[in-house]
């Protein structure tokens, strides 16, 4: 306290004219429409100036937050889509469970599901991503890796919280995958070099294939479902050595920057694969 009253005798003069000359203000911008029109101006600006930095300051901080909201809301958007469902044959009905077929009687075959990257390589031949989902949130091995963009990858390993996914920047990656304009099917695979670049191959050179044709999944693919985005041509090579063209094609996801990812499930991958697996007769 006794600081304060030195304080305020040592500058007593500053303070008493610093406070006339608030009054003053204060008196002209009551009594005066100039004055009144000015400051009201000038306080706009400042007050606007200062909310701007203010709202970026709280902004920047909750980028996280808002990431996660826009990504669950994207999923459940994306496992609203028509093409997760599949119409069933309605001359033969059984009683089933509501959550896989809808009312219109279409039956759900991919489910998507978001989660978090932890763990990303993209420098090495054979690169891998570690997710935070596993088997307690319901993931399963060979469910598809989508980004936000395209495909990312494949699920190979599933603990309890996390699991291991098969980059698409991995020598032994291979998806099936098509000219999204000719449905021409081919093989999406990486070469090991450019991690934004992948090649397409067993596209046959009779088909024709343009500088920016889009690629996208194949109906073939048993873990993606078809149609999403893979990438867009940049280069046509004929291969001298067979009947199938080379096509350069720049990825459209961004591996240096995953960070949210959406992992689908084929619901009806398992009953695929035992009929697959069965032998057929006189073979």
């Amino acid at each position: 306290m006794k600081n304060i009253f030195i304080f305020i005798r040592r500058y007593f003069n500053f303070l008493f004219f610093m406070t006339l000359q608030v009054i003053c203000i204060i008196l002209l911008v009551k009594n005066s429409d100039t004055y009144g029109a000015t400051y009201a101006n000038f306080a706009n600006e400042i007050t606007g100036q200062v909310n701007t930095q203010y709202n970026k300051i709280h902004n920047f901080f909750n980028l996280r937050q808002n990431n996660l909201l826009l990504q669950e809301e994207n999923t459940r958007l994306k496992n609203l889509l028509g093409n997760n469902f599949e119409t069933t044959d309605t001359a033969y009905i059984k009683h089933v469970d509501s959550l896989i077929n809808d009312t219109l009687g279409e039956q759900r075959k991919y489910l998507w599901l978001p989660a978090k990257v932890v763990n990303n390589t993209i420098s090495q031949q054979y690169n891998y991503m570690t997710i935070h989902r596993g088997s307690n949130q319901g993931v399963k091995k060979d469910m598809a890796v989508i980004s936000t963009n395209g495909i990312a990858g494949t699920v190979i390993d599933v603990s309890e919280n996390y699991c291991r996914a098969m980059s698409l920047l991995h020598r032994n990656s291979k998806v099936s995958s098509m000219l999204k304009k000719s449905k021409i099917s081919g093989s999406i695979e990486w070469d090991g070099n450019d991690p934004y670049y992948l090649t397409l191959r067993k596209i046959p050179k009779s088909t024709t294939v343009s500088k920016g044709d889009t690629v996208v999944t194949s109906n073939y693919s048993a873990n993606f479902p078809p149609n999403l985005m893979i990438g867009t041509v940049t280069e046509v090579a004929k291969d001298a050595s067979s009947n199938y063209f080379i096509i350069k094609v720049k990825s459209s996801t961004n591996f240096y920057g995953l960070e949210y990812v959406n992992l689908v499930d084929n619901l009806q991958l398992d009953e695929q694969r035992k009929l697959e697996a069965v032998k057929v007769k006189n073979e």
